[in-house]
């Protein structure tokens, strides 16, 4: 099955060519079916489409005017400016060495039985620093376990559980993966006439309407990994030899002084960026009441409040530890952290330009259209516990042949979003979203299509220079499958039990 998965994936191309295949698909499409009328029911009523060719002179006249401010830059509101600024504060936090820091101040004091659930943890909360869980915590991982004459793989595959398994969970609100997946789901809604609301008829706030669901999820999936860790992968690796490296220093997972002055500022200066956002909160961005409804300033600009506390965090602590000499040093922080920022540059062009042409064309409501009639024929909107499981598992298997949580939010959100709420209302917007970050996460760690996969098998084979990438994916098979199940399961009992997803 691996040879399998890994021979057709190395036959997908990167997603910015997919999009740019799509955008020259869809252009032709719509010279082929321009013309073509259909009603679809939305949240007004019945509506009706004439797909436009976009061939003709006056839309080929609409895409050069719109490809780069409304298309690209203007796509849903601004959406990449959003995710940019909050690339700025975590940038500045993760360069300036903190959350490699805390990784070490925590892993030295804990009994070794609770290092998996700490690992697994600090995994998932790393997504909100991007990359510095696959660079930086499974190599410390490994560091951590061989300091402590232990199978280092252990510690390593508990990391990458928690850094890519659980990808989508977190303690934090307004994570980078929160912004993009909870921004777009509210375009791919509203450019369709869906309602941006909950199963309530509340309204969603795109960066927090998951919230209480992850915050749940971090625990849940935190004891699971530790469980499968102690129960299936320790008892199998820790008889198991290792080698270790020559240039290999164990004292390197030792806390400099630097590092606990530093910790000790960070500290400071959270409590200074939370008695900030409090005062902001109930002064200037407190909520007031407009045209007969409340409207909460806060919560609109939480994005932005998130940001000033990374980089506030961030700053006292690489300024206190001596990381940061000047503001040049957190410029220089904010400008690495963008150079990581360019291949999303490219591929949001694309990616937006062709939604930009789905949306304009009409071709994207009668992709739901068609697609909406097929589940509705097979007898399924009666059963909306099927529809999630069945997404679910569609996007856990698209997740094993294309990388990218972006791309592939890209290429299903804007179809299933208003499928699956044309089919059956109760797959609102951030159910559906919420079943994408479930599947998207959980095999993450068992494809070779994910971008980090190479250079974790590297990472492993500092100790173990025979293993083969095999072998890695049958260590973390057990993690996929343990992740998937009950992550899934306690989606459907968000749902079923009619708990809010977030705020």
């Amino acid at each position: 099955m691996i040879d399998f998965i890994e021979r057709v994936g190395k036959r997908i191309p990167d997603p910015v060519i997919i999009f740019i295949y799509f955008l020259i698909g869809a252009l032709l499409l719509t010279a082929l079916i321009g013309g073509l009328s259909f009603t679809t029911q939305g949240a007004q009523g019945e509506t009706e489409y004439v797909i436009r060719n976009m061939l003709a002179t006056e839309n080929v006249v609409w895409l050069f005017d719109n490809a780069l401010l409304a298309n690209w830059l203007g796509f849903g509101g601004g959406v990449l400016g959003v995710i940019l600024i909050v690339m700025l504060g975590v940038g500045i936090a993760e360069h300036s060495g903190l959350f490699t820091a805390l990784l070490k101040k925590i892993g030295r004091s804990l009994p070794l039985n609770w290092l998996p659930l700490l690992l697994v943890f600090v995994g998932i909360m790393s997504s909100i620093a991007t990359d510095a869980g696959y660079l930086i915590l499974i190599p410390l991982a490994g560091l951590l376990y061989a300091g402590l004459g232990k199978n280092p793989l252990i510690g390593m595959a508990a990391a990458f559980a928690g850094v890519s398994a659980g990808f989508s969970a977190n303690l934090i609100p307004a994570t980078p993966i929160d912004v993009i997946i909870g921004v777009n789901a509210q375009v791919f809604a509203e450019s369709q006439g869906i309602p941006f609301t909950n199963q309530a008829g509340e309204a969603l706030t795109p960066a927090t309407m998951h919230y209480y669901f992850i915050l749940v999820s971090t625990f849940v999936l935190g004891g699971v990994g530790a469980w499968v860790t102690l129960k299936f992968v320790q008892p199998r690796l820790e008889n198991k030899p290792f080698t270790l490296p020559e240039q290999l220093q164990l004292n390197d997972f030792t806390v400099t002084d630097a590092e606990r002055k530093g910790l000790r500022w960070a500290g400071i200066g959270l409590l200074l960026a939370l008695a900030a956002i409090y005062g902001l909160a109930v002064g200037p961005l407190a909520p007031y009441e407009s045209e007969g409804r409340t409207v909460v300033p806060y919560l609109n600009n939480v994005i932005l409040l998130i940001t000033l506390v990374f980089a506030t965090v961030g700053v006292f602590f690489g300024v206190a530890s001596g990381r940061f000499t000047s503001l040049q040093s957190v410029v220089k922080a904010m400008v690495k952290q963008m150079d990581t920022m360019g291949y999303i540059l490219v591929l949001t062009f694309f990616c937006y330009n062709f939604l930009g042409v789905l949306s304009y064309s009409g071709l994207g409501a009668y992709i739901t259209y068609l697609g909406a009639n097929l589940l509705i024929n097979l007898g399924l909107q009666s059963f909306p516990i099927l529809l999630l499981i069945g997404f679910i598992l569609v996007t856990a298997v698209i997740n094993l042949f294309v990388g990218g949580l972006t791309s592939k939010w890209m290429l299903l959100g804007p179809i299933f979003i208003p499928m699956l709420y044309i089919v059956n209302p109760q797959m609102t917007p951030d159910l559906v979203s919420a079943a994408f970050r479930v599947a998207d996460s959980a095999t993450n760690i068992i494809t070779p299509m994910m971008s980090y996969a190479g250079i974790i098998l590297a990472f492993m084979r500092k100790y173990n220079s025979e293993l083969t990438f095999g072998e890695m994916i049958a260590m973390m098979v057990p993690y996929s499958i343990a992740f998937l199940l009950v992550w899934t399961a306690l989606l459907v009992g968000f749902f079923s039990f009619g708990i809010p997803l977030g705020f």
